[in-house]
């Protein structure tokens, strides 16, 4: 469909639409207006928490919530209350957000208006996001992506229609970087998406002018195969006629389109920032373009009567009064509910399978995880992998995907552009359709750009959609200094993703754990991080030979948040008082066990394997059965991961300790030096680990 084809949608004989459509518009706009005008008549109740209204905004949203299926999803901005009209929502369920109510069918009282997760029968999917000004954008492509992989694999039952996402932006949200990668992405993939970009010319207090170098129509321009269209957001019929076009565009599968559609702000940009205080003019002009205006006259013209709206307007009015009523006195959350779904029960809960196989053969950590992959690859369709250089002609920088392009196409296997913050964000969406994703960051230090997506709209969805939309998603993360790697490819970041609630951490040491842990992190149903040491995949550096396992049968699972005791001391030391425990992992084990040969009996060493959710009973037990604790990091030592397990063992095992907590850690450096003699200077090893045993065992 060529871009002159598309406009053309404003020429259509304005009759095309039902009158029923059009009365139910006007309808609904009139309510979101009524709506509007009781918030601010109610400030104090109604902006005890702040809050957007979509006035000025409704032509284009209703236009959009209209015509939506239960089949399709959407991903919406902070200020499609009207959107959310259309699609059926009760301006009741809406004030029971706007409120924090226990009913609130979004949140249960957890998330602001306008912030919807919604799957219920007989309405489009709408996956929880973020406050979306443009991180959305990368999980409802995510969205896309997922439909176009489950079509490609003949995995989608049901309609013989097909499935559409409309992601919703704020043309200010337009410039943010993360919604390029999702543009990029769309057009690469050809997927089924609109990109429907509601245009006022404000973001807060800063006018378009001031934010952009052009409008998001003319931004698109610049990603080839990206269809575009101009609606006036303002024009109901013109609205609803260009999304017409576009819908039809995206279910024929003829690949992604933006619809740019200008609107006024008559509303204020949120309860919190009032348009008085710094509009002026402005403002009226942007009343001269009120879409409620606008559909009035229309359907005067139409032969519609001044009483017959007024009836509809009345209507809508009684609605929003009474509807009011009932959300104020409706009941607030229980407050003893507070902590609720944080995450998703997991399926695995039990270590299953057999982990040392009669006549099994040994392998290193990297087969192992290439073999967990590829099983699970087999045995389920809706499973895919990618990353950079994933892909057939690599297979990994560390040969960790070879030969899975090959095995299982390029459709399930596949490269991204360098673009983490896609990688990590598009689980969220793939996710919400019945994908299940494993990513990949290529090394640890590139995942910074992929937090944003990590922390707003992976890590809350769980909790801030009271358990509706978990995001099943493993995200694989080569971590950890190997011999000259540079400040660029050896860094370890546990503790920063340890800060991020809502997430899991898993980190094994060996082929055996790599395996059954990888496994586990699959069927999980909440974002898992695995961190893979590449300096224990190959078991090349010296003293990591444990490293390499037999490998594990097929069936072989081992629950997330599980230690594991890799080395116990003797009873004649823990009963002399001469013992300690080492609390490690990743290429603390080896450390560890190498710097224990000089103290024989006396050392046991905690393999955590999970650092969040962390198995804190092993850790309590072993530190009182010994009196004194030893933990070991890879990472910077201060305000580390490791400083926090010594505090709270120091706090909770205060009366069973014959010694302070000992901790080594890296030194207090911002990156790991390239030469191997500053790598060394910097790092723990095993001379190291066997100093401070020694002071802490003498203490």
């Amino acid at each position: 469909m060529a871009i002159e084809e598309t406009t053309r949608a404003r020429k259509k004989p304005r009759t095309a639409i039902d009158r029923e459509v059009l009365l139910k518009a006007y309808t609904l706009m009139c309510t979101a207006k009524r709506m509007a005008d009781l918030y601010d008549e109610n400030r104090d109740i109604c902006s005890k928490y702040v809050h957007s209204t979509s006035r000025g905004h409704e032509a284009i949203q209703l236009a959009a919530g209209l015509q939506l299926k239960p089949i399709d999803y959407a991903s919406l901005y902070y200020r499609d209350e009207s959107m959310l009209l259309g699609m059926g929502i009760e301006p009741y369920e809406l004030m029971l957000q706007l409120m924090a109510k226990r009913d609130d069918p979004f949140s249960g009282g957890r998330t602001y208006y306008g912030h919807p997760s919604l799957r219920r029968k007989g309405f489009p999917v709408i996956p929880h996001q973020s406050s979306a000004t443009g991180m959305q954008a990368i999980p409802a492509t995510g969205m896309a992506h997922g439909i176009a992989y489950l079509e490609s694999q003949s995995l989608l039952k049901g309609d013989d229609e097909r499935s559409v996402v409309l992601c919703s932006l704020g043309d200010g949200s337009v410039t943010e970087g993360e919604v390029a990668e999702a543009f990029q992405m769309a057009i690469l993939k050809q997927l089924p998406i609109i990109y429907l970009v509601q245009d006022n010319d404000w973001g807060i207090s800063a006018s378009g002018n001031e934010m952009r170098a052009m409008d998001a129509y003319e931004y698109a321009a610049g990603f080839k195969g990206l269809e575009r269209m101009r609606v006036d957001g303002a024009d109901f019929v013109d609205s609803y006629l260009g999304l017409q076009k576009a819908i039809d565009h995206v279910r024929k599968r003829q690949g992604p389109i933006l619809v740019h559609a200008r609107c006024p702000l008559l509303g204020h940009h949120t309860s919190g920032v009032r348009r008085e205080w710094y509009r002026g003019e402005d403002l009226e002009l942007h009343r001269q373009k009120d879409p409620l205006d606008k559909l009035k006259s229309y359907l005067l013209e139409e032969g519609e009567t001044t009483d017959s709206l007024y009836a509809l307007e009345q209507q809508a009015a009684d609605t929003v009064a009474r509807d009011y009523q009932r959300a104020v006195q409706a009941a607030d959350p229980d407050i003893n509910d507070f902590d609720s779904h944080e995450f998703a029960p997991s399926p695995i809960t039990i270590e299953t399978g057999t982990r040392t196989p009669k006549g099994g053969e040994k392998v290193v950590m990297v087969d192992a995880a290439l073999h967990a992959v590829d099983e699970i690859l087999k045995k389920h369709p809706e499973a895919l992998f990618y990353g950079q250089d994933v892909g057939r002609r690599l297979g990994g920088v560390f040969r960790e995907a070879a030969t899975l392009a090959q095995k299982y196409g390029d459709a399930r296997v596949f490269n991204t552009p360098i673009q983490e913050a896609y990688i990590v964000g598009s689980t969220a969406g793939m996710s919400a359709v019945g994908a299940k994703p494993i990513v990949e960051i290529q090394f640890a230090d590139y995942i910074w750009p992929g937090i944003n997506q990590l922390v707003e709209e992976l890590s809350k969805s769980c909790y801030l959609s009271k358990g509706k939309f978990p995001v099943q998603a493993l995200i694989r993360v080569p971590i950890g200094a190997y011999g000259g790697g540079g400040p660029y490819h050896s860094g370890s970041v546990e503790s920063a993703l340890l800060t991020i609630r809502g997430i899991k951490i898993v980190y094994p040491s060996n082929a055996a754990d790599m395996k059954g842990l990888l496994k586990a992190a699959f069927y999980d149903p909440n974002p898992v991080v695995l961190l893979e040491h590449k300096g224990l995949y190959w078991s090349k550096v010296p003293g990591t030979g444990d490293a390499k396992t037999i490998e594990p049968d097929e069936g072989y699972i081992i629950p997330l948040g599980k230690a594991a005791i890799v080395q116990e001391a003797s009873s004649e030391k823990i009963d002399s008082g001469e013992s300690c425990v080492i609390i490690t992992y990743g290429m603390g084990i080896y450390w560890a066990k190498e710097a224990s040969k000089s103290f024989a009996g006396q050392v046991e060493i905690i393999d955590l394997r999970t650092l969040n959710p962390i198995d804190w009973d092993t850790i309590t037990s072993s530190v009182k059965k010994h009196g004194r604790a030893f933990v070991l990091t890879e990472e910077p030592l201060l305000n580390s991961f490791a400083e926090s397990i010594a505090g709270r063992i120091s706090k909770e095992c205060f009366q069973h300790l014959d010694a302070p907590v000992w901790t080594l850690g890296a030194a207090n450096l911002p990156a790991v030096p390239l030469n191997v003699d500053l790598e060394k200077m910097m790092l723990p090893n095993a001379e190291k680990v066997r100093g401070a045993l020694g002071e802490l065992l003498a203490f």
